[in-house]
């Protein structure tokens, strides 16, 4: 994508046009109107988590002591297209998702392939909160106090092959379910993968909760994929299927655009997406936006992964 940025691009081509408008009526409203948005944020933050509570055994603030998204925000704001485009369709739908009974499969280039339910896997290992800082391709970021256990535990259980090079993430496939999956917007299912370092990477998490619960359907229940240092179109949600290969996957984004979405996408904020810019990005909750750290601000424990790499042609 380097040097595909294009400077007409307006805003509100950039962003959905839903925030902003929001930005413009905060303009427009401003300081009585100021007072009465955050009011109405605290109010919001004050109606707290739902759903059955996990048993946290640790928990790890990598998010540099910053403030989590609220509760509120985290769930009703939401890209899953297997549910619908629009961000508040996911929340609204996702009723028709039933994430008990759900099995996983780990298959591919492993000496011991496995199927279990869910529920049964994540108690094969402790459970920890991480706070992460997550940002979307489309320049807008939260924090998030995921629930789950490092993928690469899951891998090692599994015993990779020395043929094992890559890990593929495959969603749930199910219109009656996923309502989304009615419309070929994109090609289903929904497909994601990542090297196997990275996905033996320490901080590459397999969440099964949120803020302490058990995770909304809207954010990807009952499993999903967060790797903090790359844009959130990564983290495939309602996996339930991981397979090691030896060749790297086509992703589903890759395969529908692939001059703007990369295998990699790693949080750059020196390669613009072809549409807008990604030096800065607006943290949901603020007003002002903020400049992009590279890797997300992670570079300290993943820069040494694309050592040599050209991240601008390795987008």
């Amino acid at each position: 994508m380097a040097g595909s940025f294009r400077p007409d691009v307006k805003e509100s081509e950039a962003t959905p046009e839903g925030l902003w408008l929001r930005r413009r009526e905060f303009l427009t409203l401003g300081a009585a109107g100021a007072l009465g948005l955050a009011v109405g944020a605290r109010a919001r933050a004050a109606a707290g988590p739902t759903g059955q509570p996990l048993p946290v055994a640790r928990r790890v603030d990598s998010a540099g002591g910053e403030a989590p998204t609220p509760w509120e925000d985290v769930t009703s704001y939401n890209n899953f297209y297997e549910l619908g485009t629009d961000k508040a369709d996911p929340a609204r739908l996702a009723g028709s998702l039933r994430p008990r009974p759900w099995t996983v499969t780990v298959d591919g280039e492993v000496k011991r392939p496995l199927t279990l339910d869910v529920d049964a896997l994540w108690r094969l290992f402790p459970l920890e909160e991480r706070l992460y800082r997550h940002r979307c391709v489309e320049a807008w970021s939260m924090v998030v106090p995921w629930v789950g256990f490092p993928l690469g535990d899951l891998l090692r259980r599994v015993e990779p092959t020395s043929r094992a090079r890559f890990a593929v993430f495959t969603t749930l496939l199910d219109p009656a379910q996923l309502p989304g999956q009615r419309r070929a917007v994109l090609d289903w299912p929904y497909q994601e993968g990542l090297r196997l370092d990275e996905a033996l990477h320490p901080l590459t998490l397999l969440a099964v909760g949120l803020y302490g619960r058990v995770l909304p359907g809207q954010n990807g229940a009952p499993l999903r994929l967060v790797v903090p240092w790359k844009y959130g179109f990564k983290g495939a949600k309602s996996i339930v299927r991981i397979t090691l290969t030896e060749r790297q996957p086509t992703t589903t984004w890759v395969r529908m655009a692939p001059r703007e979405y990369g295998f990699y996408a790693n949080v750059n904020p020196e390669v613009d997406h072809p549409r807008w810019s990604q030096a800065r990005e607006r943290r949901i909750g603020e007003f002002l936006r903020r400049k992009t750290l590279p890797f997300n601000g992670y570079a300290a424990e993943v820069a040494g992964l694309y050592a040599g790499l050209d991240l601008r042609r390795s987008f």
